[in-house]
C-alpha cells in the first residue's frame, strides 16, 4: 500500500456512505484489521492503572502470543475510546485486537497523551479504561476477578466464559473462524491462568466482589457462555450446564444484572429451562446466513443440528423469551472469506440482508461481531486481511435500513445506541443506530 492509502480508503468510504457515522468507519477498520501498540501505550497488566485485555473467550488478535512482542508480556488495554482529532470523533469504544503490522498505531506523544495514528498522522485522542476497583481484589483461591469474571464494553458487561473449550473439536467440527480451543491452548502454553470449567461458587464470589466495589452500578448485564456442549460437562447437558450458573446468580443477586446466555439453538424444552432459571436474553448464534457457507464454515453445527433446524429453533425460542429477547449473533465478514465465500461485496450484502430480513420479519433482531481473522483458524490463515472495509460499512447501512423497514429498535442488554453513546465494542451496530430520544421528564 502506498503511503496514505489507508487514509484515502477510509475518507472515500466516509464520503460515499454519509449516513454511516464516521466513527463507525474507523471502528470497523480497527476491528477487522487490528491495531499496533507502541510500548508507551501498553498496560502494566494487573498491577497498573489501566484495565488490561482479559482474553475473555477468543484471542481477537492478528498474531499468536509469541508473535505480539512486548504486547504479549504487557497486555494492551481491554478497549480504547476514540475522541476528537481532525475528524472530530464522538466518543467511540473499540475492542482491542492486536496487530503489530497494522497501519493504525496507539502511541503517546511527547506530553504522554495517547493518540491513534494512521499513516503516521494523529487522527484521534485515545482514552483507556481505568483499572476497576474490583480487579484489585482476589478470590479466596487467589484467582483474579479478571480471570473469573472480566468486564468488557467499558464495564457494562460481565463476561462469564464458564466453559473455555468447545466440544466441536478438530477440522471436521470446529467453526472455521473460531479460535476458542487454540486460545485456551496458547494461554496454557504461556503459563497464564485460564480456568477450563469455572466453579459456580467462584463465579458467585467474583460477582460478590464486583457488586461490592462497582458502587456506580456500571455493570448492568452478564453473559454466560463458552464452547458448544455436544455431550455433557460435569454430568450436565448444555442447557443445564449454562443454566445452573444463571440459577445460582439469580438466587444470590436477584435482578442485579440482565442475564444473557450464548448457547446453541436448543430444542424448546431446553430453552424453557434457561427461562425458568432466570435468563432474560438468549443468543442462539447463527454465525453466517448462506446455506452453503454455513455447511462449510460451521461443520459441527451443521452435523449436530443443521441449518434449517437451527433457524426453526431460533423462531421457537421467541415464543418463550419474546422476540425482542432473542438476539442471535452472526460473524460479519466470513461471508467473503476464501475459499468458499462471496467474491463481491454486492453478493455478500445481499445474502446477509436476506438473513436479516428473515429474522427481523419475525421481530427478532440479530446482532453481529466484526470478524477478526485470527491466524490459527483456517479462515484466518486463508484471509489474513479479513473482509473488505466496504463490506462492513455497507452492512451497517443495510442493518439499520432493515430495522427501519420492520419498525424495530435497538435490542435490550446492549447499552445505549447512537454514535457517541454506544459501549458495545466488538462491532459498530449500536454506534450506527439512532440514539434514543431523551424521554420527557
Amino acid at each position: 500500500m502506498g503511503s496514505g492509502s489507508r487514509t484515502a480508503l477510509v475518507e472515500d468510504l466516509m464520503e460515499r456512505f454519509p449516513h454511516v457515522p464516521r466513527e463507525a468507519v474507523f471502528k470497523e477498520d480497527l476491528l477487522r484489521g487490528g491495531v499496533a501498540f507502541d510500548p508507551s501505550a501498553l498496560s502494566d497488566n494487573e498491577g497498573g492503572e489501566v484495565k488490561p485485555k482479559s482474553y475473555f473467550i477468543f484471542s481477537f488478535d492478528h498474531g499468536t502470543l509469541p508473535e505480539l512482542g512486548e504486547a504479549a508480556l504487557r497486555r494492551p488495554p481491554e478497549e480504547i475510546i476514540l475522541t476528537g482529532g481532525p475528524y472530530d470523533l464522538r466518543r467511540t469504544v473499540v475492542s482491542v485486537r492486536v496487530n503489530p503490522s497494522s497501519p493504525y498505531r496507539v502511541a503517546a506523544n511527547e506530553d504522554g497523551v495517547l493518540g491513534l495514528y494512521l499513516d503516521g498522522k494523529r487522527i484521534s485522542d485515545v482514552g483507556v479504561p481505568p483499572m476497576p476497583e474490583y480487579y484489585r481484589h482476589t478470590l479466596a483461591s487467589g484467582k483474579s476477578v479478571m480471570e473469573v469474571a472480566p468486564t468488557i464494553q467499558w464495564g457494562y458487561l460481565i463476561y462469564l466464559t464458564v466453559f473455555r473449550v468447545c466440544q466441536y473439536f478438530g477440522a471436521k467440527e470446529e467453526c472455521q473462524y473460531c479460535d476458542i480451543n487454540h486460545n485456551w491452548r496458547q494461554h496454557k502454553a504461556a503459563g497464564r491462568p485460564y480456568t477450563g470449567v469455572k466453579d459456580v461458587e467462584e463465579v458467585l464470589e467474583a460477582l460478590e466482589i464486583i457488586d461490592r466495589y462497582d458502587t456506580a452500578k456500571t455493570s448492568t448485564a452478564y453473559t454466560l457462555t463458552g464452547g458448544a456442549i455436544t455431550k455433557t460437562v460435569s454430568g450436565r447437558d448444555e442447557a443445564d450446564f449454562y443454566g445452573h450458573y444463571a440459577k445460582a446468580i439469580e438466587e444470590r443477586f436477584p435482578g442485579r444484572w440482565i442475564g444473557k446466555v450464548v448457547a446453541q439453538a436448543l430444542p424448546r424444552d431446553d430453552v424453557q429451562r434457561f427461562k425458568d432459571y432466570g435468563v432474560q436474553i438468549y443468543h442462539p448464534n447463527y454465525e453466517v446466513w448462506d446455506e452453503y457457507l454455513f455447511k462449510m464454515y460451521c461443520p459441527g453445527k451443521e452435523r449436530y443440528v443443521g441449518r434449517d433446524e437451527w433457524h426453526k429453533r431460533i423462531l421457537d425460542s421467541a415464543e418463550i423469551f419474546g422476540a425482542r429477547n432473542v438476539i442471535p449473533n452472526f460473524v460479519a465478514g466470513v461471508e467473503m472469506a476464501e475459499p468458499f465465500g462471496f467474491t463481491s461485496v454486492d453478493e455478500a450484502i445481499a445474502s446477509t440482508t436476506e438473513g436479516l430480513r428473515f429474522f427481523m420479519s419475525h421481530g427478532i433482531t440479530p446482532r453481529f461481531t466484526t470478524w477478526c481473522p485470527e491466524p490459527t483458524t483456517p479462515l484466518g490463515k486463508a484471509n489474513p486481511q479479513g473482509a473488505p472495509l466496504e463490506y462492513h460499512i455497507r452492512l451497517l447501512q443495510a442493518y439499520r435500513q432493515t430495522m427501519e423497514d420492520f419498525g424495530l429498535s435497538s435490542p435490550p442488554g446492549y447499552g445505549p445506541p447512537g454514535a457517541g453513546n454506544a459501549v458495545f465494542s466488538v462491532s459498530s451496530f449500536m454506534d450506527s443506530l439512532p440514539a434514543d430520544e431523551p424521554t420527557a421528564v
